[in-house]
């Protein structure tokens, strides 16, 4: 990427943003402070990322989901998730699930093969499970499992431990690896229109919620703790919601 002395319209656009982001009203009192302490800067950065995705990617992600023939978009979809198979088979071994592993390298051998590089999930058509883990995960198994929510500028909800997992995922993964190779950020840029293109069916459930901010922020918390344990995470402790004055 050429840098120029001169600002350019789009990056003027951007620092406007940041600055309107800045100057947005925030409410006084935390949501959640035990899992999101930096609330206030999170909610900043939250309002600039759906001010460039106004702008942006919602446009180009209608755009896309509109043009794009279904088994096109299908095909793109299974290559980028062909393209993350080696960080799944490395963190499943991570946590000791050695036949996992080994289950995932064979899925990722037999699509990158008989599947065209992935564009054909045969896979799954013979029955071989799909994993999902990732560093963040494993961090999280290694005993790093309570971590502070964050906000990270377009790239969305995380928390920090998931924040230090991302630069993991990206030196294992294909897509990091093409970038690397081709300096293109080609897989990326698809990668991120898809799975925005996947999710406007539930734009009216988010634009309709009282606080989007906090209905992002508990989903991806919830969704984070299901994956960690496997589909099965632990049961809360009701003994902490019961009123002292009611057991006497």
């Amino acid at each position: 990427m050429n840098i120029k002395h001169k600002m350019s319209k789009p990056l003027a656009l951007l620092v406007m943003m940041v600055l309107l982001a800045a100057c947005a009203s925030n409410p006084a009192t935390m949501t959640d402070p035990e899992n999101d302490p930096w609330e206030d800067m999170n909610r900043r950065v939250f309002n600039l990322n759906m001010a460039v995705d106004k702008a942006i990617f919602k446009p180009v992600a209608k755009g896309y989901a509109k043009i794009t023939p279904r088994p096109v978009k299908r095909g793109i979809r299974n290559i980028l998730d062909n393209l993350n198979s080696p960080v799944v088979i490395v963190n499943l071994a991570l946590q000791g699930k050695l036949k996992e592993s080994a289950i995932g390298t064979g899925r990722f051998l037999l699509n990158s093969t008989i599947g065209v590089l992935g564009v054909f999930d045969v896979a799954s058509k013979a029955g071989m499970p799909d994993y999902d883990e990732d560093f963040g995960q494993t961090l999280a198994v290694w005993g790093y499992d309570k971590s502070r929510y964050v906000m990270l500028p377009l790239l969305g909800p995380a928390t920090f431990r998931d924040g230090i997992g991302r630069i993991g995922n990206s030196q294992v993964s294909g897509e990091g690896w093409f970038i690397r190779e081709h300096h293109q950020p080609i897989p990326y840029v698809l990668d991120a229109i898809d799975l925005r293109a996947r999710l406007l069916p539930q734009d009216k459930t988010f634009l309709e919620a009282p606080d989007p901010y906090a209905l992002i922020r508990d989903a991806y918390l919830q969704q984070r703790e299901y994956v960690i344990f496997d589909g099965n995470p632990p049961l809360p402790d009701y003994d902490d919601f019961l009123d002292e004055d009611y057991l006497e």
